[in-house]
C-alpha cells in the first residue's frame, strides 16, 4: 500500500474511502455470485444434517440442481418436502415444494462499499438467509 491511501489518526491506520474501488466492488455484487455462494453453503448445510442424523435414519437431505436453481429435498418413506432456490433477474427466489413463496433475496451495496443480502428491506447474513429457507425443512416441529 501507498501511503496516500491510508490515513493516520490517533495512532490508528485508517484506509482512505476515497481511493476505495466503488466500481470493482459494485460489480461483484451480483445475484449470480451471491447465488453460487448460497449453494455452496447450502450443501454444506446439508452434508452436515445428514452427518448429524442417527444410524439407520429413515430420512435423508440431498440438493440437486435445476435450471436456473437447486432444490434441498427431505426424503423419507412417507414424507418428500423441499425447498427451490432459483436465480432470477431481479432477486434470488425461495419456494416451497408446493411453488409458493417463502421470500426473496436482493442485493444492496452499502454506503461501506460491501455487499449486503436484504430479505424483506432487512440486511442478512448469508447464514440467516440459509436459516430462513431451510430450518423448517430440517428441523420440523412436527
Amino acid at each position: 500500500m501507498d501511503d496516500k491511501s491510508q490515513k493516520h489518526t490517533n495512532g490508528k491506520i485508517e484506509m482512505d474511502m476515497s481511493k476505495h474501488d466503488w466500481v470493482s466492488g459494485r460489480s461483484a455484487c451480483s445475484l449470480a455470485g451471491v447465488f453460487k455462494t448460497l449453494r455452496l453453503e447450502v450443501e454444506d448445510d446439508v452434508n452436515t444434517r445428514n452427518g448429524l442424523r442417527p444410524p439407520n435414519s429413515p430420512y435423508e437431505f440431498s440438493v440437486t440442481d435445476k435450471d436456473d436453481g437447486f432444490t434441498v429435498a427431505l426424503q423419507s418413506k412417507e414424507v418428500r418436502k423441499s425447498v427451490l432456490f432459483r436465480l432470477a433477474e431481479h432477486a434470488i427466489l425461495v419456494r416451497d415444494e408446493k411453488g409458493d413463496a417463502m421470500f426473496e433475496v436482493t442485493l444492496a451495496f452499502s454506503d461501506a462499499g460491501e455487499c449486503k443480502l436484504q430479505v424483506n428491506h432487512e440486511q442478512r447474513e448469508y447464514w440467516q438467509v440459509r436459516r430462513m429457507a431451510l430450518e423448517g425443512l430440517m428441523f420440523p416441529s412436527y
